[in-house]
């Protein structure tokens, strides 16, 4: 699945998924759920502004120095008998984890869940090699079952999906006979997936952080899978993006508590494993063979420029979890698997404006998820900053849009203009007003009221009222 999974424009995406009222509750219910075990992980944690502070010093000393940590990095994984790619495009990470794949006449892949992956669309280019590709992790491997449907959350992937809907999905895909408990349901996934384990000829995993002084890397999960697909077969190919990086296990210890507290809202997550290069003389498990790819498919670019602070993102999700727009429009609305404010900022910098350059508008600028964020990713601000660049260097507004703008400027630069339009605005909106409501707009307002209400204009301009108290004569 490439980053991008819809051929839907937003809006009409957007209304897709307002009318999904199972959807919405679910994703509200999550939100609600997810929100409250961070705030309580916090507050138990304790000194939370102060990690958070120190989270965002390591993410933004590695971001300036990101050159001498991955040359680090490479150095110690080669050292270690690991092999390492640095790919620049998507299509150069796919096509090197496909000859790796080919030269070891790889048939079965197992995944352990990687958003990367998904980026760079890797599990197509290996299917049109003739893998077979399992996804491992529970959620994404109910996704892959049901006809290869994107995720909607970045930590938990199968959010929009109840217990009835995926026991169907099983009925249907996977033969099963038994109710939607989920005891039952996850037994019957583990039941399946332990086979494509043991009999898998290559394991992909992701990268939570990869630790620049020994060369090892490290997966945060809470389901086992990542250390099945990381032991069992002989071949390992790890793939992370160039910026997930920390310098020692010092920081490593400090970005894991931040990570699990903010996710899940947990002290840690029930398997947290760090793998350093292939299997070594006296080990009982692991690859003989390790390679470590590394991606930047458009974040080289993002260095050094206003919007690099994106990247000290740890991938934890707190913001979606406190966003009142992907509360109510879900992660699929994004059309991009990178959803929520963090989406909204990353994929129009990774995939371009031509695919997303509604997604920055997809926020009330509430900034709800830059105080969420654990390491102080200014995400509020970045979304303004792409409207910005939208409007003023990419010249993409629409014409009704910069027309208006235009008419509002030349009346608001003028005061008997901008009088007048005050006293006749009234008057002027009655038609388009009812129950001191407006909710039918013509022309530009269309897009606003089909979404919300808006009050009706007063009938009283504040001058004249203000003039009237002081009893004086309105201008």
């Amino acid at each position: 699945m490439a980053m991008k999974f819809s051929t839907k424009n937003f809006n009409d995406r957007t209304k897709d998924n307002i009318s999904d009222d199972f959807m919405r509750k679910a994703v509200a219910s999550a939100q609600e759920r997810l929100h409250g075990r961070r705030l309580d992980a916090a507050n138990e944690l304790g000194s939370w502004e102060e990690w958070r502070s120190h989270g965002e010093e390591i993410r933004q000393h590695v971001l300036e120095n990101l050159d001498f940590y991955l040359h680090q990095l490479s150095e110690n994984v080669a050292q270690r008998g690991g092999h390492v790619f640095f790919a620049k495009t998507a299509e150069e990470a796919s096509a090197y984890i496909r000859d790796v794949v080919e030269k070891k006449e790889g048939k079965k892949v197992v995944k352990s869940k990687s958003m990367v992956t998904e980026e760079i669309n890797l599990n197509a280019c290996l299917e049109e090699a003739g893998c077979e590709v399992i996804e491992t992790d529970l959620g994404e491997y109910i996704l892959q079952v049901d006809d290869h449907d994107p995720p909607s959350h970045i930590v938990a992937p199968a959010l929009h999906k109840n217990r009835e809907q995926i026991r169907d999905v099983f009925a249907e895909k996977l033969d099963y006979k038994n109710t939607s408990k989920p005891e039952e349901l996850a037994l019957h996934a583990r039941e399946k997936l332990r086979k494509e384990f043991l009999a898998a000829d290559i394991g992909i995993t992701g990268c939570n952080f990869a630790i620049a002084e020994t060369g090892s890397i490290s997966l945060v999960t809470n389901e086992g899978n990542a250390r099945l697909v990381s032991a069992l077969p002989k071949t390992q190919i790890t793939v992370m993006g160039m910026e997930r990086i920390v310098p020692s296990f010092e920081e490593f210890e400090v970005l894991v508590s931040l990570l699990t507290r903010s996710a899940v809202g947990q002290k840690l997550t029930s398997y947290v494993t760090a793998l350093t290069g292939p299997k070594g003389e006296g080990d009982v498990d692991g690859p003989e063979e390790f390679h470590l790819v590394i991606v930047d498919n458009g974040r080289s670019k993002i260095l050094g420029t206003e919007f690099q602070s994106v990247l000290q993102c740890i991938r934890c999700a707190a913001c979606v979890n406190v966003c009142p727009v992907y509360r109510h429009i879900g992660g699929h609305s994004y059309g991009s698997i990178y959803s929520g404010p963090i989406g909204a900022v990353l994929s129009p910098l990774l995939g371009g404006y031509d695919d997303f350059k509604e997604l920055p508008y997809a926020s009330t600028l509430c900034g709800a998820c830059t105080d969420a964020c654990p390491v102080k990713i200014p995400l509020h601000e970045l979304l303004h900053k792409h409207r910005q660049v939208i409007v003023e260097e990419e010249g993409r507004a629409p014409i009704s849009e910069r027309l208006a703008m235009k008419a509002f400027g030349i009346g608001a630069s003028s005061n008997p203009l901008y009088s007048m339009g005050a006293k006749v605005a009234s008057t002027a909106m009655k038609p388009l007003t009812k129950n001191e409501r407006i909710s039918k707009g013509p022309g530009p307002l269309k897009e606003w009221t089909d979404l919300r209400e808006f009050p009706a204009v007063g009938n009283q301009r504040f001058r004249d009222w203000f003039y009237d108290q002081k009893g004086g004569k309105s201008k």
